[in-house]
């Protein structure tokens, strides 16, 4: 347990230092059971308990610390729990909650990364447009409803359907749908939340976006079955964040 209570304890250095916030414990019957919440909306972002191995599926009654936070990103979460040490959430929603074992069989900067994920999940509207860091995103564009082809042949600048979550600064590769089933393009969107109001039977747009053509990839190099079988990608009906390894191939990394 010293190392566990080692890294336990560099969490919450890491949350007070970082987000001046202090644990908080709760219960009788769970004395060191702590949690940490945001000031403003009193949401918990991280709960960090020692729980025997058996309550967690890992056979043994010896106590393991955990903390547990919560992942927004559905895709994502089911990207992680296949992880060593990061298991669906003990004692909480399991489909928005994952737990993390402080037992070293995840890197303590990952750790830190989803303790900032979950407090980002959890904050009000407000700190959220705040904090955020850029993002990326995968969007999908149907060339029979637009000649995405050739959007960038004259201009380096579009406007385009503005996703929800989407904010200036992110960057968003963009999915052309069959028959091309492949990302052609890397843009930064320099702009959002631009009035448009347009509805047909196949389209609502709400409002428009500028995006800025960064990159152009071959139509063979990430195709659907390439994002499929070597990244888990299954569909892309909308926007959806990427995992780190896709980043990366994306970005040539």
């Amino acid at each position: 347990m010293a190392g566990q209570d080692r890294l336990k304890d560099t969490v919450f250095t890491y949350i007070k230092k970082k987000y001046k916030t202090s644990p908080e414990y709760l219960w009788k019957k769970y004395p060191d059971y702590a949690v940490f919440r945001h000031a403003d909306n009193n949401k918990w972002f991280a709960l960090q308990a020692a729980v025997p191995g058996n309550k967690l599926g890992l056979g043994g009654d010896d106590l393991i610390e955990v903390v547990n936070v919560k992942v927004d990103d559905m895709f994502f979460r089911d990207m992680i729990i296949k992880q060593e040490g990061i298991i669906p959430a003990y004692h909480m929603n399991k489909q928005h909650w994952v737990t993390v074992l402080l037992d070293g069989s995840v890197k303590q900067e990952q750790v830190f990364d989803l303790i900032d994920a979950s407090f980002l999940a959890t904050a009000s509207a407000k700190k959220k447009q705040k904090l955020r860091p850029p993002k990326e995103w995968i969007i999908p564009s149907n060339p029979k409803y637009y000649d995405i082809i050739h959007a960038f042949d004259d201009t380096d600048e579009i406007d385009w359907k503005q996703g929800s979550g989407i904010k200036a600064g992110d960057t968003v590769y963009m999915y052309v749908g069959s028959p091309v089933s492949a990302i052609l393009y890397k843009c930064k969107v320099t702009e959002t939340d631009i009035p448009y109001s347009y509805h047909d039977e196949n389209l609502t747009i709400k409002a428009l976006m500028k995006i800025k053509l960064l990159k152009k990839y071959r139509p063979e190099k990430f195709t659907f079955d390439v994002l499929r079988n070597d990244y888990g990608i299954y569909a892309i009906r909308g926007p959806r964040g990427i995992t780190n390894s896709l980043s990366m191939a994306l970005n040539g990394k």
